[in-house]
């Protein structure tokens, strides 16, 4: 009896012991649950969405400030956080994606603000390739734009579900029918480290502090030359494509001073023509041209030998235009490939000059006491109406878009300004998914998804009144 009694002690006092751990545990697990499930937002409704890794969130909070004071509702999320909730993604790129529509869906977000480089926050590549110009696959950030489809259904631009994302080789494309159409307004900061967020968050908030009533934004500055000299091509070309289509541009503007720097009438003989007029002040700054990731050049007319120097990484250190931060839409291959690294030298030719330790259009965007406040270009090759059978269309279209909607639609967000030329591009010339890789329709496929925003999507260009 005395056994059966000490048996029965021992197991109240396990119960007393198992009882509360085991409520606890239970309530500890339904919080996590809870936790999983609650929203990833500081707001039921948020416009302005930053994607950032945990260690630059202490940096941008004077960002999500200044853009909650001016009614750009604001939420930073990290990527560990995006990473834990969204399991089901195949990769990382996609679970962002995946996260940026559950946001869509939930908050009815417009801009989404990418705030790392490369490595820091992943990138798309698109295997858009034309075996006539040896590039198999480039940078898409309209990736992360293009969220639903038509009917309103993920769009995941990899139709045929094997792991290649926008996969066009060959006699057809084998990912078709991707919608395009940007569903959000998608930008980056391209940061290395929390210097350069720093650089960006202070160039951002004094710009739309600082920009608005002042003469020296109602200028643009025009940079171009003969793109293609006789040769080029085994067709004629125009004179003077470029600075047909800086005069196409700068129609679209009202009220603004122009300033063009062409080859054609000898105003543009090299970098310290771009350096003077820039360090004056401007609102806009466009280039039309040829580059790669470390400068823009052109040539002067009908000599294709020659070439002559805008800005290049090294000369971009020059600019002291402080404060007066143009929007510069540049129009030339790779000058914004902003996955250049050291480690590039044993994979490409030394000229490609991806190995270097950043690309023209993000040292332009983060440039210290200038340079720009947002550079828009492309990530790989770029194609003009030259490339194309129909000689219209590609990046001379989209270019010119953007100061249309700028200028004539009175557009006045930088990442709706960008997305609106993307939808009006692909309005005038929709995509037929059952041709060759190279064939136009590849070619306009291509031209909307390497243009890519290095800037805050959410910038009120020509600053914000009374802030």
């Amino acid at each position: 009896m005395k056994k059966i009694l000490v048996k029965i002690f021992i197991f109240c006092i396990i119960i007393l012991i198992i009882v509360p751990y085991s409520n606890a545990h239970i309530q500890a697990t339904n919080k996590n649950f809870l936790d999983k499930n609650k929203s990833s937002f500081d707001n039921s409704i948020c416009d302005l969405l930053i994607i950032t890794p945990s260690n630059f969130v202490k940096t941008l909070e004077p960002l999500k400030e200044h853009k909650n004071k001016n009614a750009i509702k604001t939420s930073i999320v990290t990527l560990d956080k995006i990473y834990d909730d969204i399991w089901y993604g195949r990769d990382k790129a996609e679970k962002i994606k995946l996260f940026i529509k559950k946001a869509y869906d939930e908050t009815q977000i417009k801009y989404v603000l990418l705030v790392g480089n490369f490595r820091k926050v992943p990138i798309r590549y698109v295997n858009n390739a034309d075996v006539n110009f040896h590039e198999q696959y480039f940078i898409s950030e309209l990736y992360y734009a293009d969220i639903i489809d038509k009917n309103g259904s993920y769009s995941s631009w990899d139709t045929n579900n094997n792991g290649i994302y926008g996969e066009w080789n060959g006699d057809q494309a084998q990912d078709k029918y991707i919608d395009l159409y940007p569903d959000v307004c998608v930008g980056r900061l391209a940061c290395r480290n929390n210097f350069e967020v720093k650089i960006m968050v202070n160039k951002i908030i004094n710009y739309e502090r600082n920009t608005y009533g002042k003469e020296w934004f109602n200028r643009i500055i025009g940079v171009a030359g003969d793109m293609y000299p006789p040769g080029s091509y085994s067709f004629p070309t125009p004179a003077y494509e470029g600075e047909d289509n800086i005069l196409t541009d700068i129609s679209y503007l009202s009220g603004f001073e122009n300033t063009t720097l062409f080859a054609s009438d000898g105003s543009f003989k090299g970098t310290e023509d771009v350096i003077r007029e820039v360090n004056k002040g401007c609102g806009f700054l466009v280039f039309y041209g040829h580059g790669n990731p470390s400068v823009w050049s052109t040539h002067p007319p009908d000599d294709k030998s020659v070439w002559i120097e805008g800005l290049s990484v090294k000369t971009i250190t020059k600019l002291r235009n402080n404060e007066m931060l143009p929007i510069c839409v540049v129009n030339a291959c790779h000058n914004l490939q902003f996955d250049v690294n050291i480690f590039n030298i044993f994979k490409q030719s030394f000229g490609y000059m991806t190995w270097i330790p950043e690309c023209w259009g993000w040292k332009l965007t983060r440039k210290i006491g200038g340079g720009s406040i947002a550079t828009i270009g492309y990530s790989g090759l770029e194609m003009t109406k030259e490339d194309k059978d129909s000689q219209e269309g590609a990046a001379d279209y989209i270019d010119n878009s953007f100061f249309y909607n700028y200028g004539v639609n009175k557009i006045d967000i930088l990442g709706e300004v960008w997305k609106e030329s993307i939808s009006r591009y692909l309005d005038k010339y929709p995509i037929d998914w059952n041709t060759p890789a190279g064939w136009d329709f590849s070619i306009d496929a291509k031209t909307v998804q390497q243009w890519v925003l290095l800037g805050d999507p959410s910038l009120h260009i020509g600053g914000i009144k009374n802030t």
